[in-house]
């Protein structure tokens, strides 16, 4: 779907609503840098997808301000306008509302509820999710300062309002409470587990209770749509609804959906044959000594659910199984520190060092190290420019609900060059696995096996593959994904 059609579809299905879209995480940071306000956009797979729609939307983003220098930026409402200087397309700026929430309260929501309970609880990865107290009180509170700053935005409008993902599962109920009018859609980014391993959640009622004042709730896969179906049904007693997927209870009843979420394939695809990605490849190659390697790539957030550690094992046991390509073949991973705080991200970061290290030290030899590991901060042409280099792009959940990063690179190789290793427990194995090389990271034996079957595969065989998965990802790119939304909430009450 075009950009216009996308216009279009959302005149004609939305008409006079105002676009909300609710995240925890910005779309742009501001920051003091020594003496001047720097406007950062962050690395987001998130914010990719959705900031194309709220600008061809003109609509309103609500996010947590967390940025060293946001408040000297906005008005007293909280409020910024954003635009995106040099950008080709033209779009029109959009309002940032940015929602202040205390170092208390982040750490409770955040790094408390949200990410040692619900996170794990959802990527069944084996470790273990702690639920404390305090933590949900927090969480509670900053939903409840996201439905205030939300119902402030929208005045007396008419709204659809689009939630993003698990930090907010009790807003839709707090803005139902307040405007049983609104339409209320709610997209869950992460998995969402099977309902043995749901249950044990203390607070499992009220997060059900929550998303169910949806009128719509997304995921990626159907096989998650089911698992929360179930889940509701067994906890909570809802019923089936009337409509295929849907669930009633309270007298509310909730469309359950897949909408398997895409990147701006057109836009990606263009920006990959600019001149200064060109620049910034030849760059990195020369930096790095990629010079006449085979290069393995790999992009993640240092997260125990990405499969890091997986990734450099099944690297140490490609070499040794396949000797030939000591000195050959080089592992650039490129990594963004996430979540310190927390004692098992802190432990994974080290972890992931003491690997990268012992790896090195085995191997490396007449200049040449296996395993390049960096954290520097990159803008999108830079990363292009990475996926632009690759001979293999490694993608290694463990668990994932999408994974935008194996969308991405197909969608910044259109000179067909490149192949893709891609986890099964990635939710874009369902649309991309019959043509990438899917491996279980776990198995970390055929991992290495799978190694080798991506570099040697016949040059003919890698183009027509690659050429196969951009058809895929061009016929449902991120304007398709929110053009399902909108189509869909149209037939609410029909």
């Amino acid at each position: 779907m075009k950009k216009q059609d996308l216009k279009d579809l959302v005149k004609e299905k939305l008409s006079d609503q105002l676009l909300v879209v609710v995240s925890n995480r910005e779309p742009v940071i501001h920051n003091y840098h020594e003496e001047e306000i720097r406007c950062i956009r962050p690395a987001s797979g998130l914010v990719t997808a959705l900031e194309p729609v709220v600008k061809t939307c003109s609509g309103i983003w609500v996010a947590h301000g967390s940025g060293s220098a946001d408040r000297a930026v906005t008005d007293e409402a909280g409020r910024v306008m954003v635009t995106s200087p040099g950008d080709e397309r033209g779009e029109e700026p959009y309002t940032l509302k940015r929602v202040w929430i205390s170092k208390e309260e982040e750490e409770g929501y955040y790094y408390g509820f949200s990410n040692r309970s619900l996170w794990p609880l959802c990527h069944i990865v084996y470790l273990r999710p702690r639920f404390n107290a305090d933590d949900w009180l927090n969480y509670k509170e900053v939903n409840s300062k996201f439905a205030r700053a939300i119902l402030d935005e929208i005045g007396s409008k008419k709204a659809f309002v689009f939630i993003q993902d698990y930090h907010f599962a009790l807003l839709p109920r707090l803005l139902k409470g307040e405007r049983p009018d609104l339409t209320i859609a709610q997209f869950w980014h992460i998995p969402w587990p099977n309902p043995e391993a749901f249950r044990i959640c203390p607070f499992k009622d009220e997060i059900l209770e929550g998303l169910l004042a949806n009128d719509m709730l997304g995921f990626h896969l159907e096989y998650f749509c089911d698992n929360f179906m179930a889940a509701a049904k067994r906890e909570l007693g809802a019923a089936a609804g009337k409509k295929d997927l849907s669930l009633t209870h309270r007298d509310k009843t909730t469309l359950i959906k897949a909408w398997p979420i895409s990147v701006d394939f057109e836009q990606t695809s263009r920006l990959a044959e600019s001149n200064r990605v060109e620049e910034l490849k030849q760059r990195f190659t020369k930096e790095f000594n990629l010079r006449d390697k085979i290069v393995l790539f790999g992009l993640d957030r240092l997260d125990y659910t990405k499969g890091i550690i997986e990734k450099f094992e099944a690297l140490d046991r490609f070499l040794e199984k396949y000797p030939d390509y000591l000195g050959k073949v080089v592992l650039l991973q490129k990594g963004t520190l996430s979540r310190l705080h927390i004692p098992e991200y802190k432990r994974l970061n080290d972890r992931i060092n003491a690997v990268v290290e012992k790896l090195n030290w085995k191997y490396s030899s007449n200049g040449w190290t296996p395993a390049i590991l960096t954290r520097r901060d990159l803008d999108y042409d830079g990363i292009l420019a990475l996926y632009r280099l690759a001979d293999v792009c490694i993608v290694s959940s463990l668990h994932d609900g999408m994974n935008l990063v194996a969308k991405e690179f197909i969608s910044a190789r259109n000179d067909l060059g490149g192949r893709l290793i891609l986890s099964r427990f990635a939710g874009a194995f369902n649309e991309l696995g019959e043509e990438a090389i899917g491996i279980n990271p776990y198995d970390i034996e055929a991992f290495a096996d799978r190694i080798k079957e991506a570099i040697e595969v016949d040059e003919e065989e890698a183009r027509r593959r690659m050429g196969a998965l951009r058809k895929v990802v061009s016929s449902n790119d991120i304007y398709d994904w929110i053009g399902k939304i909108a189509s869909d909430l149209a037939e609410i009450g029909s």
